[in-house]
């Protein structure tokens, strides 16, 4: 797996009906295809987040969704930004991703965090416990996640999942790339250090020269080397002529990008690339719905920073 260029959506509130919510999806997903994106990624929630919208605006389920993206697209990656590992047990993820990997012949990536979305968990009858609970259930899903995933049959008793030689079939690839998501120094840049294939930063242009210190000395403990960690940053970007960062939402604005695509090639080159992290994953405001160009222009100025 490698992540150079990535594009998330968002959001599925384009201004239009129901019937052209999904072929919107897949015009943005072939949109990125086609300007050298190398993966497209879906936010794993039933509600749309604060800051983003109201919770009842439109949101689709992530891995129905990207099953039929698999269909749509030929060769970029797909996967969630994150998978709440509350959501699902983790056998049930772990044929899901298999699934999906079968789908798309090889294209899928396993994205998982912990889940942090309370009201989901509240309104839709999810346990959300504390944050160490959550990062406990976590690393027990790993440990039945990973091996099946392998091809492996594990047997796992734990304070919160158990399974019984259980087996995920049938599988594309030997092994599905990991990705887990967040910028905590305590618990996850440690956990993917020692379990995951890549780590998607979710912090300020500010604090990334100081996370990828982080993230090289937890490789150094455990003696791995720290270019064998792939890490990206998730940058919100408002691309167009006429955009101030005025109209990125405050929790948003100390990690986005705006302009022309020239200029925010120039602000994630500076802010990004040159702060040692190896890719983005640019995650458009589509104010008033989307409107196509605005993923290849910036597909265009990005390619001398992302080729090779």
């Amino acid at each position: 797996m490698t992540i150079k260029l990535g594009l998330q959506i968002p959001n599925f509130s384009y201004g239009t009906g129901v019937s052209e919510l999904f072929p919107t999806v897949i015009a943005q997903a072939s949109e990125a295809e086609n300007a050298g994106f190398d993966s497209v990624f879906v936010m794993d929630h039933f509600y749309q987040l604060p800051g983003l919208g109201t919770p009842d605006q439109p949101m689709l389920e992530a891995y129905t969704a990207l099953g039929a993206l698999a269909t749509a697209t030929e060769r970029v990656q797909l996967g969630t930004l994150v998978t709440g590992n509350t959501y699902r047990n983790p056998t049930l993820l772990a044929k899901a991703i298999t699934t999906l990997d079968v789908v798309s012949q090889g294209r899928a990536i396993l994205g998982i965090g912990t889940g942090w979305f309370e009201l989901e968990h509240d309104q839709l009858g999810f346990e959300f416990g504390t944050f160490t609970e959550r990062f406990n259930k976590l690393d027990e899903a790993l440990q039945i996640i990973i091996p099946m995933i392998e091809g492996k049959r594990p047997t796992f008793s734990g304070k919160y999942y158990k399974t019984v030689e259980a087996m995920a079939n049938p599988r594309f690839r030997e092994r599905i790339p990991l990705m887990i998501g967040g910028s905590g120094e305590k618990k996850t840049i440690p956990l993917a250090a020692r379990h995951f294939d890549h780590l998607n930063l979710i912090t300020t242009f500010d604090e990334l020269p100081h996370k990828i210190a982080v993230i090289n000395q937890e490789c150094e403990k455990i003696g791995r080397d720290p270019a064998t960690l792939e890490t990206s940053m998730l940058v919100i970007a408002l691309i167009g002529d006429q955009v101030s960062v005025d109209a990125v939402p405050d929790d948003f604005k100390a990690r986005a990008a705006v302009g022309t695509a020239e200029q925010v090639a120039e602000q994630l080159q500076a802010k990004v690339f040159d702060a040692g992290v190896d890719g983005v994953i640019l995650s458009p405001v589509t104010l008033g719905g989307y409107v196509p160009g605005g993923i290849t222009a910036v597909g265009e100025a990005l390619k001398p920073l992302i080729s090779g």
